[in-house]
């Protein structure tokens, strides 16, 4: 598992209480070549609050101190439905200012927020793997259906976000890998009520095989965004 990193690598995992960040954790956490896996959320000490951006350079700080430098970050947030229970857009007729800046705040400022916090902790001359989770439907080269508007421009919001920290992760080490990742229809409380039982994957199977995916990423293919399968996903 993440063989190119160095043995006793590091690890943080942005989002450790949802189905797929707990099981992220949950596999490294196994593996004896990671010295560190730590699990951060609003429920962890340090809490990390995307509305409260100072406790993501706070928590920030607290690894730097613990741990020194980060090989792998992993960003597991994200929203599918606004907080006041309203589903997915069908139509731009049911788009509300609310669920635009819900769903954005999560999706893709949060986890920028995230970045801009922990990119100083990966290392300049040892391999890193950086992967925020993504969806399909955030590309636009892939939407023939449309509908789902918030969601959507969040994740490709989010995409745009990854591609361009790789961009400048990759000027300051030529190995990094930085990425967007499609996990699939995973039973998990996101996409339960939406799924109607399409399910690909358990959460723990879905955390196995993005950490294989991960695994066979090289430099080359930083920036990209590919799914379950190790494909890659048009933008």
């Amino acid at each position: 598992m993440l063989e190119k990193l160095p043995d006793g690598y590091n690890a943080v995992v942005i989002g450790s209480t949802g189905e797929i960040g707990a099981a992220i954790l949950g596999r490294l956490r196994t593996d004896k070549r990671c010295a560190n896996a730590i699990g951060l959320s609003r429920g962890t000490i340090p809490a990390v609050d995307y509305n409260a951006p100072d406790s993501l350079q706070d928590a920030a700080m607290q690894q730097k101190a613990g741990l020194g430098e980060i090989h792998f970050l992993f960003i597991a947030t994200g929203i599918l439905a606004s907080s006041d229970g309203a589903s997915p857009e069908k139509a731009f007729s049911q788009l509300t200012q609310e669920s635009l800046s819900e769903e954005f705040a999560i999706n893709a400022s949060g986890p920028a927020l995230a970045l801009s916090a922990f990119m100083p902790l990966l290392p300049r001359n040892a391999p890193f793997i950086v992967a925020s989770l993504s969806a399909r439907v955030g590309s636009i080269g892939d939407n023939g259906l449309g509908g789902w508007i918030s969601y959507r421009a969040s994740k490709a919001a989010l995409n745009q976000i990854m591609h361009t920290a790789a961009i400048e992760l990759g000027r300051k080490n030529d190995q990094a890998v930085c990425v967007s990742l499609h996990p699939g229809t995973i039973e998990s409380d996101l996409s339960r009520p939406f799924a109607r039982d399409r399910f690909t994957h358990t959460a723990d199977e879905c955390a196995a095989i993005l950490l294989s995916v991960l695994s066979n990423l090289t430099p080359a293919q930083n920036g990209g965004f590919f799914d379950y399968a190790g494909e890659e996903i048009v933008w």
